[in-house]
């Protein structure tokens, strides 16, 4: 038998992490992991049956894992005297208990019946009318980004446009002001480094603070709407207050948090690892440039072989036998999206990077009661954000050889991208 040391929050991991789910796919498709005791599962068919039956696994998972990350820091780190202090200090700067946060609804770690409730009411905000209508105002905000570096033959493509595009969209979707969208993009930062972060960088004050900030900010946003109503998403999601099922503030708060991470950097991601694919495969990028109705399909076939998020969390409810294996009830269970994905037995040549490939069935949003909320929106922002880029420039070439990934097990994608580019 193969002995296969998988760790999925090391740095080799997150560099390429496609070997490692190869060779688990065909030595080892549920794996208990040996420091954590987890059961990873990498096959296709195998995840799939995970995300579909929420009875057998529970998303409870989600929370537990990602705060568990996020409240103790690096592990083997003790929290210093002064840091024990400032804690204390600002959860008495929160405008909710913290016994409240923590029993709040988080869409993405609900089972049923609260996750249909929740899913229905916030729903309301992601209607196909609604992101259809944003296109004109995408391609607008990408079109500016571009505008700000017309002239210059270098551009560091994360930071200049793949970064403040999705941020953009998401502030106006939920009816913020233009100028808190960096406070945004800070916010979304620290929680994905502190709750997935690899290097541990980030201490558990620094996650409070942005919390604090975040919570504090959108609980006035909250008591503005709630007097004064617009036509944003906060506002849609306020008058979903009446009701036994309401949501509260707390509930609101909490899906604005959801929102930064999975409408925001999931997005800014996505189009970095499409670009990375595309200057790793220049005869796929002369293809779309000769046939640019391709790019629904690049965008595809993007969230097929690269897709920015890696894998998610479940908890076995009761003893269940997968692939030969039984996973104990109680276990963490680790669905790798990344390796469903590059499964050979769902898609034809996993690993090559095919811009005519019909990449229906990839599992970059999920599957399931859980299928990603904003599925359409990172789909339209992709598109459009890919569509301007090749309009706008003739070529591009990396100025690195070497890609920084951003600090996160979970969601993957470059830190910077520095092109070389030559106008259209």
């Amino acid at each position: 038998m193969t002995a296969i040391a998988f760790d999925p929050s090391s740095d080799a991991q997150r560099a390429d992490p496609y070997p490692a789910y190869a060779e688990l796919r065909r030595h080892a498709p549920v794996h208990r992991l040996e420091k954590t005791g987890a059961y990873a599962v990498s096959r296709y068919e195998d995840v799939a049956f995970v995300l579909r039956n929420p009875e057998l696994f529970s998303s409870s998972a989600m929370r537990t894992a990602l705060t568990n990350v996020a409240a103790t820091g690096a592990p083997g780190v003790e929290m210093a005297v002064a840091d024990a202090a400032r804690v204390g200090e600002l959860l008495q700067t929160l405008p909710f208990p913290l016994p409240e946060v923590l029993a709040s609804r988080f869409l993405i770690s609900s089972d049923p019946p609260v996750h249909g409730t929740m899913r229905g009411l916030v729903n309301r905000g992601f209607t196909p009318r609604r992101i259809a209508a944003l296109e004109p105002r995408i391609r607008e905000i990408a079109r500016a980004s571009l505008g700000a570096v017309r002239g210059k033959r270098e551009l560091e493509l994360q930071g200049a446009f793949s970064i403040p595009l999705p941020v953009t969209v998401i502030a106006e979707l939920l009816g913020v002001e233009p100028e808190r969208t960096e406070d945004f993009k800070r916010w979304s930062d620290c929680v994905i480094a502190g709750s997935t972060g690899a290097a541990g960088t980030l201490r558990p004050l620094e996650i409070l603070e942005a919390f604090s900030e975040l919570s504090n900010y959108m609980t006035r946003v909250i008591e503005a709407r709630r007097t004064q109503p617009e036509d944003d998403l906060i506002s849609t999601l306020i008058r979903a207050e009446n009701g036994e099922d309401a949501l509260k503030p707390v509930d609101v708060v909490m899906f604005t948090l959801l929102l930064l991470v999975a409408g925001n950097e999931t997005t800014t991601n996505l189009i970095g690892n499409t670009m990375l694919a595309l200057l790793a495969h220049p005869e796929q990028l002369a293809r779309v440039r000769r046939d640019p109705g391709l790019v629904p399909s690049l965008v595809e076939e993007g969230l097929r072989y690269c897709g920015p998020i890696q894998f998610l969390y479940r908890h076995a409810t009761r003893d269940v036998e997968l692939a030969g294996v039984t996973i104990p009830a109680g276990s963490l269970v680790i669905p790798l999206i990344g390796s469903a994905n590059r499964d050979e037995r769902q898609f034809e040549e996993p690993d090559r990077f095919d811009v005519t490939r019909n990449a229906q069935g990839h599992l970059a949003f999920g599957l399931g009661i859980h299928f990603c909320l904003g599925a359409s929106l990172a789909r339209l922002e992709a598109r459009v954000a890919l569509e301007e880029l090749l309009a706008r420039y003739a070529r591009f070439e990396p100025v690195e050889p070497r890609v920084e990934y951003i600090d996160s097990f979970l969601v993957r994608g470059p830190k910077r991208l520095p092109l070389r580019v030559e106008a259209a």
